[in-house]
């Protein structure tokens, strides 16, 4: 059996797919920024903070990393309403990844603050800096050196399971993919373009992360 590929009506609709793939890009990058700041005030708490804010911590992660990221995007989508609250798919996509990311980049987080050792926080407070200042410059930043790689992976699977939030029809890639299907019936045509596209946003990620390491965490002896 043969078969005849027409990749016509799929590049007919590129201008669509490329409307996709600028708001997975924008969902991506907006649950990054936001979940990196609910991770490392969570990561901060679960080490530092009170016995009831280090269970809400817990409880959180505990349930975000045991359920299934699309039951927790419908839960927000189709859930929230039943209280008042009406969210616009993507808007609830975008609050379910942050929610999502920040449980799993806040054991990271506290996995690279857990590796400095306590002498240099001592000898921070020894030297006169004040609290913030050692967190800063003396846990923070050595912390997120040692995990940014697996940071940095985990935000990429993040933009890769963006395609989830296609089920409440935000309009990403995976979604426009969907409805060209449906007009087309090009199944493969799409998709394997559609790989192609997941791939090179991937890859592009990956040398943005890298750039942003080089600048913000590699010191001079790393550049000899």
């Amino acid at each position: 059996m043969t078969y005849d590929f027409q990749f016509d009506a799929v590049f007919a609709s590129w201008d669509y797919l490329l409307d996709g793939a600028w708001l997975t890009v924008r969902l991506s990058f907006g649950a990054m920024a936001i979940g990196m700041v609910v991770a490392i005030l969570c990561a901060l708490g679960k080490t530092s903070g009170p016995k009831p804010v280090r269970w809400a911590i817990n409880a959180y992660i505990e349930v975000i990393r045991n359920t299934p990221f699309l039951v927790q995007i419908f839960l927000i989508f189709f859930g929230l309403p039943t209280v008042g609250l009406r969210l616009s798919p993507d808007m609830a996509a975008l609050i379910a990844m942050v929610v999502n990311v920040g449980a799993y980049a806040t054991e990271i987080i506290r996995a690279g603050i857990e590796s400095i050792h306590k002498g240099q926080i001592e000898a921070g407070l020894a030297l006169g800096l004040r609290p913030l200042q050692v967190f800063r410059y003396i846990v923070l930043k050595p912390a997120l050196r040692t995990v940014y790689p697996a940071l940095t992976s985990q935000f990429i699977l993040l933009m890769l399971s963006s395609s989830v939030v296609s089920a409440i029809s935000a309009d990403e890639l995976t979604s426009v993919a969907n409805n060209i299907q449906s007009q087309t019936f090009r199944s493969f045509e799409i998709y394997i373009v559609v790989t192609g596209v997941y791939l090179v946003l991937a890859l592009m990620f990956s040398a943005l992360f890298a750039g942003i390491y080089r600048l913000a965490f590699a010191y001079s002896v790393d550049r000899r």
